[in-house]
């Protein structure tokens, strides 16, 4: 039975500084998982990016509410970022297949078994599944937290092994990951509360910040599934963290027993 590998890229990791999309990252993570693919491990990678590669195709003259601006950009977006994927893939012979989800396909149901059936005959022939939300569709409450959450899901559907959260710091830290008196916190055990360290405020770039990583991260982990908070501007990271993790900084979270 091969392991099976959820991998998650935020959109600070994809995205420069100024909000563009950062192509040499996101290419040496494709380098990562073509790697892992070769090795005998099923990925799927859920994957932001797709409003901020469309923020920067196209220049709007007029204002846009929130609504109308998440929509159009992710929808210009994902095309671009899909295309970019598969140009990136295709160097090493992966090929990719695209799913765009909702929050209500993971209802229990015919559509939460359809995609489930559609993910599984994927991997069965060797096709890397990117996941993302299908922001064009999805608004306010019907919409994920993040993709944090979104991945949780994918993760606990498929039956995961692993759950990797790539972030732009290296964990959960015991204060201000800048601060040099603060702890990476390495192991954490099931049942543990480390909410006091966990600061509230959301990432530059993306829905989520350390909070929604934490909140997937300690849901997911009681499910038997291995969660990995890690850097993901860290070169080699995925490869390090299946080779030699002890050696590479992140935060585990231990797996609860099932029952």
């Amino acid at each position: 039975m091969k392991q099976r590998i959820v991998v998650k890229v935020g959109s600070n990791v994809l995205t420069r500084p100024d909000g563009k999309l950062d192509v040499t990252r996101m290419s040496a993570l494709v380098d990562q998982i073509a790697w892992l693919m070769r090795n005998g491990k099923e990925v799927i990678l859920v994957s932001s990016g797709a409003v901020a590669c469309g923020r920067r195709e196209l220049q709007v003259d007029h204002s846009l509410d929130s609504v109308e601006q998440r929509q159009l950009f992710s929808a210009l977006g994902q095309v671009k970022l899909i295309g970019l994927y598969y140009d990136l893939f295709r160097e090493f012979h992966v090929h990719i297949g695209q799913v765009l989800t909702m929050k209500e396909n993971f209802q229990p149901g015919e559509q939460y078994e359809n995609q489930r059936a559609c993910m599984t005959v994927m991997l069965e022939n060797g096709v890397l599944p990117i996941v993302n939300e299908n922001d064009t569709v999805s608004v306010t409450e019907l919409m994920f937290t993040d993709n944090d959450e979104l991945s949780g899901l994918i993760a606990r559907m498929m039956h995961a092994d692993t759950l990797i959260l790539l972030s732009n710091i290296d964990g959960i830290y015991t204060g201000q990951p800048e601060d040099t008196a603060s702890q990476l916190i390495r192991n954490v055990e099931p049942g543990t509360d480390l909410s006091q360290y966990i600061q509230t405020e959301k990432s530059a770039f993306g829905r989520g910040g350390m909070h929604s990583k934490y909140t997937t991260a300690s849901k997911i982990s009681q499910d038997g599934i291995r969660v990995i908070i890690a850097n993901g501007e860290r070169d080699n990271i995925l490869i390090d963290l299946v080779e030699r993790k002890e050696s590479v900084p992140h935060t585990e979270f231990i797996p609860g027993i099932t029952h």
